[in-house]
């Protein structure tokens, strides 16, 4: 069943699909079109109907009911594109075989180490094989390990008809690392009764729950002088930035949280003495607290211009928020997947999302979208990997549902 599902994944990862915020385009980068195209010859090859590729990249195909019962139509979701965070361009993957427990050596020359004192998480899958990286580049798991095992799911399902089922929708999106992934999802067309996307960490991760999102791009106007006749003339700009760098809460940021803490993530800054611009990533998974955020940073620009009038200027832009007050009215679509895990003998770890996915929005589009674990650990970096019977029990967690889906009336 599971004979393809590796050389899948490692084909997929080939492609190159790094999403890029900068391009204002959908999808943000021509890789993607490209993946999706082949994706969508796959579809056809396996045997599923009404396969499409939208101008923005989006593929959508369907698997018809085999059944003559009612039964409702459901959809599987991943995303294609790769986080902009480190390159994704050819990497060279290779397989780890019965791991062993001990340290994983990614690159000899550079001293790149992939070590359980710093992954605990590693012994997890000790006499396992694991798919890792060079060392170089990301792994790419995030999130081409969910799209190749909804296409062994499928491809399962199309070989053995005797597994009854009904009418299946699948879907593989652009630009998800961005905050893009669903913004031109088309809802309607995809005509499904509710998804779920294949876009979570460790084996188990079953989410309903992320957070509410904000981007903030604060901008700090100086004046240049000579600096031998600066006094009481000069404003630099990086140096007020840095000053409001430090008056929000230092222990409030990524690396000091976790669970339901939100955070303010300084995610880039670039400047000089006439202008700098720091840019940061606003999260929390409570909305009120959230919205307080937000409001914090505009109180703290206040506070600048208030010894420095006119220095600071902000743009706070919402990205997406929290699906659990979509998902709450359905819960039965998360009791469904819980179960489909514990019969597969999977232990479900019901989590909220340190982050975001496509079915965030895709919730608050009509469309109720819990997420699946996909098998991965440590994505959007060198030190990516994924256990090959993580991505295993994906597949089978996909069949369990449709089979159980089967038999709801």
């Amino acid at each position: 069943m599971y004979s393809k599902l590796v050389d899948r994944f490692l084909k997929y990862v080939s492609f190159v699909t790094t999403s890029d915020e900068k391009t204002g385009l959908t999808p943000s980068t021509p890789g993607q079109l490209i993946f999706a195209n082949y994706l969508a010859d796959e579809l056809k090859n396996i045997g599923l109907i009404d396969v499409s590729v939208s101008e923005y990249g989006y593929v959508m195909g369907t698997l018809p009911s085999n059944t003559d019962l009612a039964v409702p139509t459901i959809g599987f979701i991943a995303h294609m594109d790769t986080s902009p965070d480190m390159t994704g361009k050819h990497p060279k993957p290779r397989i780890v075989k019965q791991y062993d427990g001990s340290d994983i050596v990614l690159d000899k020359e550079e001293n790149i180490v992939l070590a359980p004192s710093e992954f605990p998480e590693l012994l997890q899958y000790k006499g396992q094989d694991i798919i890792v990286t060079d060392g170089k580049t990301l792994l790419g798991a995030d999130d081409k390990a969910g799209i190749a095992e909804i296409m062994t799911a499928l491809e399962n399902l199309v070989a053995n008809p005797s597994l009854k089922h009904g009418k299946i929708r699948v879907a593989f999106t652009p630009d998800e690392e961005i905050g893009m992934g669903a913004s031109k999802f088309d809802v309607e067309k995809f005509a499904a009764d509710w998804a779920y996307t294949l876009d979570g960490g460790e084996i188990g991760e079953l989410e309903y729950e992320n957070f509410n999102a904000a981007a903030a791009t604060v901008t700090f106007k100086g004046r240049n002088v000579h600096p031998g006749y600066a006094k009481h003339k000069m404003l630099n700009s990086m140096r007020v930035a840095n000053q409001f760098a430090g008056m929000l809460p230092r222990h409030e940021t990524p690396e000091h949280t976790e669970g339901y803490e939100g955070f303010y993530h300084l995610t880039s800054m670039e400047g000089n003495v006439e202008k700098t611009t720091l840019t940061y990533i606003i999260r929390d998974h409570d909305r009120d607290r959230f919205e307080k955020r937000k409001k914090e940073v505009q109180h703290l620009v206040n506070k600048i211009n208030s010894e420095f009038p006119g220095c600071a200027s902000v743009e706070l832009k919402d990205q997406y928020f929290n699906m659990r007050e979509k998902i709450e009215p359905v819960m039965h679509i998360v009791t469904i997947a819980e179960e489909a895990m514990k019969e597969v003998g999977v232990k479900p770890n019901v989590k909220a999302i340190r982050g975001g996915t496509d079915g965030s929005q895709l919730s608050f589009k009509g469309l109720p979208c819990p997420n699946i674990f996909a098998g991965g650990h440590n994505f959007h970096g060198r030190f990516e990997y994924v256990p090959i019977p993580s991505m295993q029990k994906a597949v089978d967690v996909i069949l369990k549902i449709v089979e159980k889906v089967a038999g709801v009336n």
